[in-house]
């Protein structure tokens, strides 16, 4: 039963951990990246449809990303898309192509998205924090019960402790190194 419960709080701040990954790469660094247009709904035929199913995206170079409109007629909505989005992108359509450069981050713009990082970090923290609690809530109920002792829900608690002292290390290496790309120039 402690191992379940275990196992099941391990699996979800992995799952914790994997999110915040993938929310730290749609933030925007000064490097072109596929990642950071993944975000972004364009209406298909009246259906909001992610980007990269109605467009390939690729890195033309370090400052440039690259999008191949699979249907033509949607060049339009997609630029307009891209646009609307609240990343600050201009692009720039060549018919079926669309170019969309990235300009350089100000310093000002860094700081603002290092704690746009510290906010999302912050964030994966706290869900970490919640699994440990409902985790712990569930090994009391079960000394409530009497199903185990005293001493291994102390175990149990202290094992709990550790998955939660883990993961949250490494969101900080995700900060920590996310913070490193944004401010190098």
């Amino acid at each position: 039963m402690i191992n379940d419960i275990q196992k099941d709080a391990a699996e979800r701040m992995q799952k914790s951990v994997t999110a915040l990954g993938s929310q730290l790469s749609k933030i925007r660094t000064g490097r072109a990246h596929p990642a950071l247009l993944d975000g972004i709904m364009v209406s298909y035929y009246g259906a909001p449809t992610p980007l990269n199913q109605v467009a390939n995206v690729t890195i033309e170079d370090s400052r440039t990303l690259a999008l191949s409109v699979f249907d033509k007629s949607l060049a339009q909505a997609v630029e307009k898309a891209i646009m609307a989005s609240d990343l600050g992108l201009n692009p720039m359509s060549a018919g079926a192509v669309i170019r969309v450069p990235l300009p350089p981050l100000t310093e000002e713009r860094r700081k603002d998205l290092i704690k746009i990082v510290r906010g999302e970090v912050e964030g994966g923290r706290v869900a970490v924090r919640n699994i440990r609690r409902d985790a712990n809530g569930d090994v009391k109920s079960l000394l409530k019960d009497k199903d185990i002792s005293e001493d291994e829900a102390r175990q149990a608690e202290d094992a709990i402790q550790k998955l939660t002292d883990k993961f949250i290390k490494e969101m900080d290496t995700q900060l920590t190194a996310k913070e490193a790309e944004l401010m190098e120039i």
